[in-house]
């Protein structure tokens, strides 16, 4: 059984956990992650959810066991999701935003991701494919891609178009 640490409105530790699957009390949230992994070409990485989790496409997110941060656990979700390692250092947060429940994360990484080394975790993932920022968009408006993804997504876009210069 997974644990999720809990955090007060400020994101101040509460040193108290909840079974993954399990609704917060009001006032307390728990930390999810996603990232946009680009792939030196330019395409991004995604991940088509087994028909349990939704079946849509989205980007690759989960939430951080209890004690790891949010660096580590998106670290940890590709891992175990797409069997992928990849630098740490290159990570960037570029937003977070919070819900009724949770603290999301959004990371942004781009590093070269070699398809052979790919390994899906098939009880939560049944495909993967290399999309364009087009591609993307088609998806999103097709509504074959997860809602919350696709806002950060879009974010990431956006992002990624203010900070060319420090890419």
């Amino acid at each position: 059984m997974e644990y999720r640490d809990l955090y007060n409105k400020n994101r101040d530790p509460l040193f108290k956990t909840i079974k993954k699957g399990e609704k917060p009390q009001d006032g307390m949230y728990y930390v999810s992650v996603a990232v946009a992994l680009e792939n030196i070409d330019g395409t991004f990485l995604l991940q088509k959810r087994s028909l349990k989790k939704g079946g849509l496409w989205g980007t690759i997110a989960g939430h951080p066991k209890s004690g790891e941060t949010s660096l580590e656990g998106i670290l940890t979700e590709i891992k175990e999701e797409m069997g992928l390692e990849v630098p740490k250092e290159k990570m960037k947060l570029f937003k977070t935003i919070q819900t009724k429940d949770d603290f999301v994360d959004f990371y942004y990484i781009k590093c070269f991701v070699p398809e052979e080394k790919i390994k899906l975790q098939l009880e939560e993932v049944t495909d993967y494919m290399f999309a364009s920022k087009e591609q993307i968009l088609e998806l999103i408006q097709k509504q074959q891609f997860h809602k919350k993804h696709a806002l950060m997504m879009q974010d990431c876009f956006a992002y990624l178009e203010n900070n060319k210069e420090r890419m």
